[in-house]
């Protein structure tokens, strides 16, 4: 065969358009990350992994709905277990990136971390492999605490009386409803992606946007109704602002980032306040006035 004669076939199956095998040669195209319309959170991606913040062991966070306070967080143990080890009141499945708490009918199912988390009490009703599971988490937590890798928080982290009164995690109230923040006000970060993938930097509440006002407002029970008419606590009152600003603090965006297209690289860090749970966040009286912005007595 001439040189010539094996150029032209050479020539001939490049420009075929297929491979050796027959299938065709089409190039892949990228495709961009995208956050569709209906999408119950923002996030580009599944699973948030993070650590609990009591013991320092991994978690994944997945979304899901309640039907009283709307699209909540739960965490979950990162791996899957075998349904018939777990109790039926704590098997969780996972479909299409949001948590469901039910079982699928699957021999394997998910739980919360709550039910293995060695800081909190353990459930009434445990099987011997989630004791195992619990006693080699309690073993890792006491690991990192030893390496100096965790530090458990402290207990007694209520401030003395003469002490001014600067909330670590205060409660915000939006949109009719109240949320126990993750940090303090002026800490709370945005939780958008910028274009070099990163978690936004910016603060909620940024320079020249309107503020909240701090207020006392009786102490809420399960049943919406007051404790007493003497039982006050420190609520940073948003509801006198325009609903896109509410709503742009309840998706923890920064103003840059408020838009529909806006892509979130990780979950908004509110918890529905309940004075049971976060009792230990309720304060009687407002904040020091040096690290506010707005007051009202």
């Amino acid at each position: 065969m001439s040189f010539g004669t094996f150029a032209a076939m050479c020539s001939a199956t490049a420009s075929s358009g297929r491979r050796w095998d027959g299938t065709p040669a089409r190039p892949s195209r990228s495709r961009a990350l995208r956050v569709t319309h209906d999408s119950p959170t923002r996030l580009v991606r599944n699973a948030q992994p993070g650590h609990c913040r009591d013991c320092g062991n991994r978690i994944d966070q997945y979304p899901w709905t309640d039907s009283a306070d709307g699209v909540r967080v739960v965490p979950l143990h990162p791996q899957e277990l075998p349904a018939a080890a777990v109790p039926a009141t704590a098997r969780w499945h996972v479909s299409s990136g949001t948590a469901h708490p039910a079982h699928d009918g699957t021999p394997w199912c998910r739980i919360p971390h709550t039910a293995l988390c060695p800081a909190r009490p353990a459930p009434a009703a445990l099987t011997p492999q989630i004791t195992t599971l619990r006693r080699h988490l309690a073993l890792h937590t006491r690991r990192l605490i030893n390496n100096g890798a965790f530090t458990p928080p402290s207990a007694s982290s209520a401030p003395a009386p003469t002490v001014p009164c600067r909330q670590a995690r205060p409660v915000v109230r939006l949109l009719c409803s109240r949320y126990l923040a993750p940090h303090s006000i002026d800490a709370i970060r945005c939780v958008s992606q910028t274009r070099q993938r990163h978690r936004c930097t910016r603060p909620v509440l940024a320079p020249g946007t309107p503020g909240g006002t701090w207020t006392l407002r009786p102490v809420p029970t399960p049943g919406r109704r007051p404790f007493s008419p003497a039982s006050l606590m420190a609520v940073y009152d948003l509801t006198h602002l325009p609903y896109t600003e509410q709503l742009r603090w309840r998706h923890q965006h920064c103003p840059d980032h408020a838009t529909p297209g806006a892509a979130d690289l990780t979950l908004a860090e509110w918890e529905p306040f309940d004075p049971l749970l976060h009792h230990q966040h309720i304060h009687p009286r407002l904040p020091d006035r040096t690290h506010t912005h707005h007051h009202r007595a």
